[in-house]
């Protein structure tokens, strides 16, 4: 008999990026207690790795839990990020409703749209927090408008939109009902979640059956499977069978070793869970992501959405440049195999494929940003290698016809600057759906462009917006080939010697274009120093001395002034290289190479294209 369990609610918190999701949690946690009174606690304590916190985004979805009056919450704090959309989806099935929270300035954007699609096709009941009432130019009732457009867009039912609406500022700490309330605390919210968000119904007599939902990974205990308990009660020391929906034929039996709760930001052993608790288990080794953890008596697999297919690829390959090895820590085929492969622990959307060289695996994701994130992380940890260019996957349709993925792009940039970015999307291929004008002299510009459109486009788009433009993109399905894109129209300079860069060879080059390293720099013959202003390739003698007599001396080279190098980001350089190029990472090091180092060979190679 289905019965609900009044003291627990389980929630995601959805939004687009940027939209205040994690500091929401935040302030949630510290105002429930879980923090001591004076307990110093960094801002953004749900941002666990390095890169959330430089970057300000989340990358992974992250249980916690918090207790107020009598009812423990569960909540899932997930990205915003279209390219981690794969993490957004799964949660959705661990939960029974959400809080989509939007920025009461930008309003509904493109990944409020995903992530609001995907709670509602789960037919969850949708709590909307407009966060950020506190910036002086927020317009909340416009904001509210926009988000009821956005739900009858989506279809949304008469329940469905009958949703409550909670103003909140996350950085402040207080929510609110109505404007003209007082603005304390975060009560309000608590108050409506505990009210709004149904209690997690299940059979506490039934046989077991736990979804895996997301996957931890620990180096001590490995990987960990959490998911709620939606029948029936799981305990220490219980034999149970995986299934799984997809794949119907697999059957396991294991012994739960160890389960676990969340209380605030902690892990806590417990020896039984009931239904609708979110629990953690470790101890069994291969577990996956749609995995359904059964009694043995009547095994019976929860259906699981398939996640999202992945929409370009990068080769990852061995460093064999002539400074390879000098700099890294984990260097050869098999160091990076094993990191590619350990990825797939807890990342579920990405693939990794052998290719017909053991040095050079293919890596597939969601997007740029996902597998930077992934070669950031790696290059932190010592590893060394080389990148190509992102290419896009490429589909055939049932008549046989090419496909490309597509991105819905908003963007919003100040209104001088749209003519030259409309020019520039629509060199590659994309079309103006929208546009419209919105406050503080910017005008929203919406596009449907393809994927490998935008590869490459970031860099200039900062430079054409002169960093004031804000661009987002969401997957939006596959449609046929637009045709050829022409991906960087300057060539680049090339070092046509081993050796070390001088301030007199910089000083010559660097009337050709504009120069990314500086002088004392190892340089190799094929290394890419800087972009050429004109479309060709151009060699160069960065390593020239000059010849000494009696009437030069060496010391009138200090009088050559060099533009500052123009120094690239791990994105910016990824953004840069062309398809006949590589990126060589390493710890401390980003060099951009030509594929073929030897200028005669390269020639050879280019005639015959």
């Amino acid at each position: 008999m289905l019965t609900k369990r009044e003291d627990i609610r389980n929630v995601a918190i959805i939004a687009h990026v940027d939209h205040g999701k994690t500091t929401l949690v935040d302030k949630m946690l510290r105002q429930s207690g879980v923090f001591r009174e004076n307990q110093e606690v960094q801002e953004r304590v749900m941002d666990s790795n390095d890169i959330e916190r430089e970057r300000g985004i989340t990358i992974l979805s992250k249980n916690t839990a918090v207790f107020y009056k009598d009812t423990k919450i569960n909540i899932v704090d997930t990205p915003g990020h279209a390219d981690f959309g794969g993490e957004v989806e799964r949660v959705l099935k661990m939960v029974d409703g959400v809080v989509l929270v939007v920025d009461a300035f930008e309003g509904a954007m493109p990944q409020t749209k995903f992530v609001l699609m995907k709670a509602l096709e789960l037919d969850l009941p949708v709590l909307v927090c407009i966060n950020k009432i506190d910036r002086p130019e927020a317009r909340p009732d416009e904001v509210i408008d926009e988000v009821l457009e956005l739900f009858m867009d989506l279809d949304a039912s008469d329940e469905q939109l009958d949703c409550p609406f909670v103003y909140a500022s996350a950085r402040d700490g207080y929510a609110v009902l109505d404007l003209d309330d007082e603005k304390k605390d975060m009560t309000p919210l608590f108050e409506t979640i505990i009210n709004y968000i149904p209690a997690p119904t299940g059979d506490p007599d039934a046989n077991t059956q736990v979804l895996i939902s997301t996957i931890d990974y620990n180096e001590y205990v490995g990987r960990i499977g959490i998911g709620k308990v939606d029948n029936g009660s799981l305990k220490v020391n219980q034999d149970v069978v995986i299934v799984n929906h997809h794949d119907p034929d697999f059957s396991k039996k294991v012994r739960i070793s160890k389960l676990y709760e969340f209380d605030g930001l902690n892990k806590v052993d417990v020896t039984e869970a009931g239904i609708g608790s979110i629990v953690a288990i470790s101890g069994i080794s291969d577990i996956r992501i749609g995995d359904t953890i059964c009694a043995p008596e009547d095994p019976v697999a929860i259906p699981f959405q398939k996640i999202s297919e992945p929409t370009i690829a990068m080769n990852f390959m061995v460093n064999d440049s002539p400074l390879a090895g000098q700099e890294g820590k984990y260097i050869t085929s098999r160091h990076i195999r094993d990191r590619l492969f350990r990825e797939l622990n807890t990342d579920v959307s990405l693939r990794v494929e052998e290719t017909d060289s053991p040095d050079c695996f293919k890596v597939s994701g969601r997007g740029e940003l996902h597998l930077s994130v992934l070669i950031e992380n790696m290059r932190r940890e010592g590893y060394e290698f080389a990148v190509s260019k992102a290419e896009v996957l490429y589909r055939t349709d049932e008549n046989g016809k090419k496909t490309e993925p597509m991105e819905q792009a908003l963007i919003d940039v100040p209104d001088e600057f749209t003519g030259v970015v409309i020019e520039k999307l629509s060199q590659r291929k994309g079309e103006l759906m929208n546009m419209t004008s919105i406050s503080g002299g910017y005008t929203r510009l919406e596009f449907h462009i393809p994927a490998r459109g935008l590869i490459g486009y970031r860099g200039d788009f900062l430079t054409d917006t002169k960093g004031n433009g804000i661009m987002n993109t969401v997957f939006d399905g596959y449609e046929p080939y637009r045709g050829d894109i022409e991906y960087r129209r300057l060539g680049s300079l090339i070092a046509f010697e081993d050796g070390e860069s001088v301030t007199y060879g910089l000083f010559s080059a660097q009337d050709r274009g504009a120069l990314f390293i500086g002088p004392g720099e190892r340089v190799y013959s094929g290394m890419v120093i800087g972009a050429c202003s004109r479309t060709e390739d151009i060699e160069l003698n960065v390593c020239k001395k000059k010849h000494l007599t009696n009437t030069r001396s060496s010391s009138a080279d200090e009088a050559l002034i060099l533009t500052p190098p123009r120094i690239l980001s791990l994105e910016q350089a990824l953004d840069f290289i062309d398809t006949d190029e590589l990126l060589e990472v390493t710890p401390s090091h980003l060099r951009i190479r030509k594929k073929i180092l030897d200028p005669t060979a390269r020639k050879r190679a280019a005639m015959h294209k």
